[in-house]
Formats: structure tokens, C-alpha cells, sequence
């Protein structure tokens, strides 16, 4: 049975904290856009000015299928003002609204499910350290998990578009570049899907058949995550903090100055040079350090997911074997790599508590 992990990076759509309208005004302007898009007219309408627009009413109505000029002028009248524009010259574009239902149309977003065979990716696991692992896609979904270990390390989604217009070999690095910058986004304190305010929190990674740990000093080897929320949408992001610091200025700088670039692994292995630790739970404060030969840079990230300090340190090799610097498997009481703790999953809103990946 392959085993899924849930202290890594997972996507998830909690529950808005937002203010709720009491009126049913937002579900009801939300039905009547949607049924406003309904038919095969209005669609043909939506894709004919993506394509090329502006466009007259003739050039409208030979793009659909619609017979006579009286039935499509309804339809038209429809979608005038939510999702297309008349503009003084008489001609019709869409509005802002109209270009993002066109965009969603064109990729597949509510309309294709993809399937994949296995693909073989060129990592190492994290876990086993084989070259042993592949990616699987299912409902939009893909899974790169290692054959030799038998553990799910990914399961994130991607938009149906991005499968069709990559070759296969490309998948693995396009899903690596999507999720990466959502990461960034949301560690901007600005939500990927609807552009609201982004709330950041540091808390512990917990399987779902573990207790939820104390705030005791005797619990701060046990795994923690970066936790975002958008306030409006309910959008979520939880993953190990050292990936929120890939594009920090220090680790870019860091790793220029050592002739390597922090892109050149993918989120589900950034390296065992990483190594995260909790030194205190209240309040919290977690130690990030990444290592090249004898220099080490050293990020103290607090509570929100900000770094508070940096520093780089110059020592001798014998420094990483004493008791401070151990690696330890997960679940251990030793510092644990960050490529051991890169283990992905994705959340759905309907599935609650339950996690359909690796992580969260």
C-alpha cells in the first residue's frame, strides 16, 4: 500500500473568514452569471471575440450557428453588460469578466478532466535517495511518488491546459514552476486565484491520526508548516518553511556566490544541503540553514512566516558533526532535511479533512 505523507507542501481551500452576505445576494449574482454564459450561442459569442475582437453584429452572427438574426441578437443582448461591451463604434468586445470566462473556456478549467500514463522524472527521492520516481496524473491531478519506497512525495493539481500543451517530459518541470511561483504569491500576502489579502501562520505538521501537539518546549523537533489562508476566497497553501525562502534575496545571493542556482531542484527535493529546526514554540521561532562546503547561511523565521534575521557563518567540516547539526528521519529528535520534509498533497473543499496527497 503506498503511503502518503502530510508534513509537506498542500493546497487546500478552507472555509472563508470573510464577511458572508445574509441575503443571498453573492449566490444569486454568482447563479446569474453563470446561466448568463448558458448555450452553445453565447459561448460561440465568448470564443469568437477571444479570437478576434473587436467584431459587428454580422460578424458575430455567422460565428454562430444560430439561424435567424432575431434569435442571436437575444443571446447577444444577454451577455451585453456582464460579459460584452458595445463599444461607439457600434463593434462588441468583452469586458474583463467576459476575457476571464473566455480564458477558462479555451483551457479546459470546467470542461476536462486529464488522465496521463506514468512518467519517469529525474530526481532522486528524498526519502530513500533512489532515482526511482514517477508521475501519475488522474483528474487533473499529479502524483510523483517513488516505485522503490512506495511513498506519494506530489499531488497537486494543474490546469488541464498545461497538460495538453507540454510534451510529457516537460510536465514534471511546467508543475514545478506553477507551484513554486503560487508559493511566492501567497508568501507576498496575496492570494494566486482572487488577489485578496493573504494571512500567514506558522503551525505544526499532524497526521491525521496524531494528537494536535502542546505549545511545550519538549515538542519542538516535531515538524511545522507555513500555513496561508486568503480571507475572501478560502484559497489555502500549507508547506515547509524552507520553501517559503527559495527566492528569499540572502538564499538567492547565497547560492549565486557559490556558482549554483536555488531553481535548479524541484520543490519535491530541494537538496540535503537544507535543514530546519524548531528552537521555540511560544513564541515560535524556526532556524533554516543551507550549507556549501565550509559557509553556511543561517534564517530565523518567526511565527508569520517572516525572517526576522540571517546570518552566514564560515567553520570547518567538523563543525556538522556534533550533536547540534544531526539529521534525523522524520519523526525523529534530530534535525531533519528539508528534502525529508518536502512531502506534497493537495485539499479539496470537498473532501474536508481528509487530504488527497502526501501532506498538510
Amino acid at each position: 500500500m503506498t503511503a502518503e505523507r502530510r508534513d509537506g507542501l498542500a493546497e487546500e481551500d478552507r472555509p472563508s473568514e470573510g464577511p458572508v452576505p445574509t441575503d443571498g445576494s453573492a449566490t444569486g449574482a454568482a447563479s446569474d452569471a453563470f446561466g448568463t454564459l448558458g448555450g452553445e450561442t453565447r459561448l460561440a459569442i465568448v470564443r469568437a471575440l477571444s479570437r478576434d475582437a473587436p467584431q459587428s453584429f454580422s460578424a458575430l452572427f455567422d460565428a454562430t450557428d444560430e439561424d435567424t438574426s432575431a434569435g442571436f441578437a437575444y443571446h447577444l443582448r444577454q451577455l451585453t453588460g456582464r460579459f460584452v461591451r458595445q463599444r461607439p463604434d457600434e463593434r462588441y468586445e468583452l469586458t474583463d469578466a467576459g476575457r476571464s470566462a473566455a480564458r477558462a473556456v479555451r483551457a479546459g478549467t470546467f470542461t476536462t478532466s486529464v488522465e496521463h500514463d506514468a512518467i519517469d522524472v529525474a530526481d532522486d527521492c528524498p526519502l530513500c535517495g533512489q532515482c526511482a520516481l514517477v508521475a501519475t496524473v488522474a483528474d487533473n491531478a499529479t502524483r510523483v511518488g517513488c516505485s522503490d519506497c512506495d511513498t506519494t512525495l506530489v499531488c497537486l493539481s494543474f490546469p488541464p491546459s498545461g497538460y495538453e500543451s507540454h510534451d510529457t517530459d516537460e510536465l514534471p518541470a511546467a508543475l514545478d514552476t506553477h507551484h513554486r511561483r503560487r508559493i511566492d504569491t501567497f508568501d507576498d500576502g496575496v492570494c494566486p486565484d482572487c488577489a485578496s489579502p493573504v494571512s500567514a501562520t506558522v503551525e505544526p505538521a499532524v497526521d491525521d491520526d496524531q494528537s494536535t501537539l502542546s505549545s511545550d518546549s519538549s515538542n519542538v523537533h516535531c515538524p511545522v508548516q507555513v500555513v496561508f489562508e486568503c480571507e475572501t476566497c478560502g484559497s489555502g497553501l500549507r508547506c515547509p518553511v524552507t520553501l517559503t525562502l527559495l527566492d528569499h534575496p540572502s538564499v538567492v545571493a547565497f547560492y549565486h556566490d557559490h556558482n549554483r542556482d536555488v531553481h535548479d531542484r524541484p520543490v519535491w527535493n530541494v537538496g540535503r544541503e537544507w535543514r530546519e529546526r524548531v528552537v521555540s514554540r511560544d513564541p515560535w521561532c524556526i532556524v533554516v540553514s543551507v550549507r556549501f562546503g565550509d559557509e553556511e547561511l543561517v534564517l530565523y523565521v518567526a511565527g508569520d512566516g517572516r525572517v526576522v534575521d540571517d546570518r552566514r557563518h564560515s567553520h570547518d567540516d567538523t563543525d556538522r558533526s556534533s550533536g547540534r547539526t544531526t539529521t534525523a528521519s522524520p519523526g525523529g529528535t534530530g534535525r531533519e532535511t528539508a528534502s525529508e520534509r518536502t512531502r506534497h498533497g493537495e485539499r479539496s473543499r470537498d473532501e474536508g479533512d481528509a487530504t488527497d496527497g502526501a501532506t498538510a
